[in-house]
């Protein structure tokens, strides 16, 4: 079984929480993916024994009665990084609130990857 964040009375997957604040980050313009999902990377895996060690897209974890999130992006250039991030907590925040209910105390934004037009 999935590891569960148990927060205010409820039991949540971490896959669920992942869904819910990878499908709202994703909505956001100027965000490719949420997690890295790099074809080289996917390759080499496929290919070989090992595998790439990568960090998990969102991670959640509880704070009192409140989430506290890390969130993964790749992102189109061309997107200042700070607004960008800014639009992605609120997108986040709204989504963990309208599906779930509970607060969220904090969202980190690491920029993981950045795509660029072609030319």
């Amino acid at each position: 079984m999935a590891q569960e964040i148990r927060i205010d009375g409820i039991g949540i997957s971490q896959e669920v929480i992942a869904a819910i604040v990878s499908r709202a980050a994703e909505s956001v313009d100027g965000v490719a993916t949420v997690g890295v999902k790099d074809l080289a990377t996917n390759l080499v895996s496929m290919l070989s024994a090992r595998t790439p060690q990568q960090a998990p897209a969102v991670e959640a974890e509880v704070d009192g009665n409140a989430l506290k999130l890390t969130v993964r992006l790749v992102v189109f250039f061309g997107y200042p990084f700070k607004k960008l991030a800014a639009a992605v907590r609120e997108a986040v925040a709204q989504a963990i609130d309208a599906q779930i209910g509970v607060e969220v105390a904090q969202i980190d934004i690491c920029i993981d990857g950045l795509v660029f037009p072609k030319e």
